[in-house]
């Protein structure tokens, strides 16, 4: 059986023995990996329930406020281009400590700002440094073994999805409860809580890269151009996450008005669909190590499709709403977590690179999503939003369809 790379003085340094046991990756470090992703992921979208409290707060429209949740996820992508290489040539244990007292000022300066611009610049700073989630996927998938990779991504996946989800219904209802500033503090406190974990249990890996940064950051362009299928992944999972932000930016806004008249905890409260959609996803990690993953994604995208069209005639549903939320998680995270499972196939040693192409590009779609869904919403409600929902996930399907059959093809060749 492969070894994993684990660096032989990894116990003296954390204490730990379970890096690793006879199958591969330790379930007790997948746990914790899983449960670190979930909490830090979850920073990027604790504003979300909140921008109805934050534009009221400080006095600015539902258009104005909706950048807030644009500047994170485009924070999040220059944090994934820039520090999310350095995994493949730092040692990524140390990496990824340094970076949670980064985490830990950009959500107490969310907190403090008392600005439309000081609220701008912390969510940009807190989607720049969210990036460990992105550092411990391809750190799961290099220490797994080959027969239950798929699997162990589909764990850590999980837990980010479920922090994705959670953080909505956590931060909407301690905004109604405390205000929208008190997620910030309490968020500061679990990573600060967090980080001492990871010191005595998270391995080091040794770096496999070892030239300069400047080029480290040219093979990540590389790394695109190359690989046909890492560009097809890329390109579907931007158009998959656009759809899956188009709704969770408009959803407050549609919840406020009539005929629902709730607040940010029951808007918050629609993440508990999305956690049931998120594990009904995560098997599809498990079955990306036996079925076709062309099927699973095509199955995958059609019921984005699906959901959007349900969503598109419950604006005055709840239920409808609710079923809706529930297959726009199942959809969109199936078609991601295949994605990963298909990028991180082969090239062990570039692997946080491809993450980095892969993911970069998805939170452009995410930044993509949230744009057009706050101004399709301010322009045209909820019936304009579902419409340009669908349209995304006829793209996705579209580009799907044509590129898989062009890679066959290749293949064939």
């Amino acid at each position: 059986m492969k070894k994993s790379p684990i660096s032989p003085s990894h116990t003296s340094k954390t204490g730990s023995n379970f890096a690793i046991d006879g199958q591969g990756l330790h379930p007790r470090l997948l746990l914790l990996m899983s449960v670190t992703t979930g909490v830090v992921v979850a920073n990027n979208y604790y504003n979300q329930p909140l921008l109805g409290l934050m534009a009221k707060d400080f006095g600015i429209s539902e258009l104005q406020i909706s950048s807030i949740p644009m500047l994170t996820q485009i924070g999040y992508a220059f944090g994934l281009f820039f520090i999310v290489p350095l995994g493949d040539k730092l040692k990524r244990k140390k990496l990824i400590l340094a970076d949670f007292a980064f985490i830990i000022i950009a959500l107490i300066g969310m907190a403090l700002s008392r600005s439309p611009f000081q609220l701008k610049l912390f969510s940009f700073m807190i989607g720049f440094t969210a990036v460990i989630a992105q550092l411990l996927v391809p750190m799961a998938a290099q220490l797994a073994t080959d027969d239950i990779r798929g699997s162990a991504i589909g764990t850590v996946m999980s837990g980010l999805l479920m922090g994705i989800l959670a953080s909505r219904t956590l931060s909407g209802y301690v905004g109604a409860h405390m205000g929208w500033q008190a997620i910030y503090y309490f968020a500061a406190g679990m990573i600060f809580l967090l980080f001492f974990c990871l010191v005595r249990y998270l391995p080091e890996i040794r770096p496999d890269f070892e030239g300069s940064y400047p080029k480290l950051l040219k093979s990540i362009i590389t790394q695109f151009r190359s690989q046909a299928g890492l560009r097809l992944a890329s390109f579907r999972g931007a158009l998959d996450f656009a759809c899956f932000s188009v709704f969770w930016t408009t959803i407050v806004f549609l919840l406020e008005g009539a005929p629902f008249h709730m607040g940010s905890d029951v808007a918050g409260a629609m993440g508990l669909v999305g956690i049931a959609g998120a594990v009904v996803a995560s098997y599809v990690g498990k079955q990306s190590d036996r079925v076709s993953k062309n099927k699973l994604i095509m199955i995958g995208i059609l019921i984005v499709l699906l959901s959007w069209v349900v969503l598109g005639f419950s604006g005055s549903s709840m239920v409808g709403l609710i079923i809706g939320a529930f297959l726009l998680d199942w959809g969109v995270q199936s078609v991601h977590i295949t994605n990963q499972a298909i990028i991180f196939q082969g090239n062990p040693t570039a692997r946080n690179r491809i993450n980095t192409v892969y993911m970069v590009w998805y939170f452009i779609g995410g930044s993509l999503g949230t744009s057009i869904g706050g101004a399709i919403w301010f322009y045209t409600g909820w019936t304009g939003t579902a419409i340009s929902g669908v349209i995304l996930s006829l793209i996705m399907l579209v580009l799907h369809l044509i590129g898989s059959r062009r890679l066959a093809l290749a293949a064939g060749n």
